[in-house]
């Protein structure tokens, strides 16, 4: 008990004074107070590798931060279907009022996780970004569309969003320097080898079961090299099972991650859920009644809105909103003159945990008070 206490107070001591400490080591000060582009507005395009739900949570956390910084005029986002982000972007397009920045009504692109239109996608807003230069800035949300635009093909200030790990994916050259002056990538080194050594103080497991595409990509998204550290330094095994991710064919990919679940809850005595195309809102139900019907602690990878459909604990991420402020600070930063790589990209979770209170009932687990004092999220 006591080394989980110290743990969890280390651990969320860096993550609180980390933010200040990195804001004091800024080279520059920027304003992040409304302006225009010389009397007209800021135009913003969007990328996307394909659909997915922390996608739509983070950009709509990010135009939140926006109308509290003054950008958007503020005004009820509506409710969002699915996994899709098309459909908030034409409310910003047509609907959303701003005297400063402009959503372009053609300026959404997702791949809907297909190579092929990936390919043709990318070309297209490529030339667009060089030819037509009707961009001011462009999201590329996750860490395949990080990975198709942070270059020097191009020279639009692009924002890296939602992308899993930066570095290792090598979207950036390190967490103080992007290597191109337009592009910014948000980045939390430590964010998941902070969950797993958590998970582990709190659980005690020795078969860690961990589901992913094994592909470059894939391996980076479920951060398999972190895992397999902290399972090195700590003595447990990592159980390992292969299912497809960024393939068009939804129902593929939910039916091969469920079927690794069922696997994982066979031969683990814990389960790391990832960052993964079969990871949904179709697919979760299943997945959180194989692991109560096995009592099979989870930790969810993304964050509390998985934990609140019911797998066990994870790190409070507050629906999104802490990072929302930062991107939304950050673009601001940007239209007021700021290049993108002279802005800090770490960013670090607040220190807080989401616990499922009656998962842990069903399962049989006993939350020790010091999880209890922890948590920001209880479900």
């Amino acid at each position: 008990m006591k080394t989980l206490q110290r743990l969890l107070l280390t651990v969320f001591a860096v993550a609180v004074l980390a933010p200040s400490a990195a804001l004091a080591a800024q080279k520059f000060d920027f304003k992040t107070d409304p302006a225009t582009r010389k009397g007209e507005k800021w135009r913003i395009a969007y990328y996307e590798g394909g659909p997915y739900i922390d996608y739509q949570k983070i950009f709509t956390e990010t135009i939140r931060g926006l109308m509290k910084l003054g950008w958007i005029e503020w005004a009820d986002i509506p409710p969002q279907e699915g996994e899709q982000t098309e459909q908030l972007w034409h409310w910003l397009a047509t609907e959303a009022k701003s005297d400063y920045l402009e959503f372009l009504p053609d300026g959404h692109y997702s791949a809907a996780w297909e190579d092929q239109l990936a390919d043709d996608s990318v070309a297209t807003l490529m030339k667009r970004l060089n030819k037509r230069k009707d961009v001011d800035l462009l999201i590329a949300m996750g860490t395949r569309a990080g990975k198709d635009f942070a270059n020097d093909k191009h020279h639009t200030p692009t924002m890296v969003l939602s992308a899993s790990d930066p570095l290792s994916s090598g979207i950036i050259r390190s967490v103080e320097d992007s290597g191109f002056e337009h592009v910014h990538a948000t980045v939390d080194p430590n964010r998941y080898e902070r969950q797993i050594r958590v998970f582990h103080e709190i659980i005690g497991f020795k078969r860690l079961g961990v589901a992913y595409e094994d592909t470059v990509d894939g391996r980076s998204y479920a951060a398999i090299d972190v895992v397999e550290k902290v399972a090195a330094e700590r003595g447990f095994e990592v159980v390992k099972c292969y299912a497809v991710s960024d393939v068009p064919d939804v129902a593929r990919r939910e039916r091969e991650y469920v079927d690794c679940f069922r696997q994982l809850a066979d031969r683990s005595d814990a389960i790391y859920v990832t960052v993964h195309g079969g990871v949904s809102a179709r697919s979760i139900p299943e997945l959180v009644r194989i692991a109560k019907e096995r009592h099979i602690p989870t930790f969810s990878q993304s964050g509390s809105e998985e934990v609140k459909q019911g797998f066990l604990v994870s790190i409070s991420q507050a629906g999104f909103k802490y990072v929302g402020e930062f991107h939304a600070q950050t673009f601001a930063k940007v239209f007021n003159g700021a290049r993108p790589n002279q802005l800090d990209q770490l960013f670090e979770e607040p220190p807080k945990i989401a616990l499922n209170l009656k998962t842990a009932e069903v399962i049989g687990f006993d939350p020790p008070i010091v999880i209890l004092g922890a948590a920001d999220e209880i479900f």
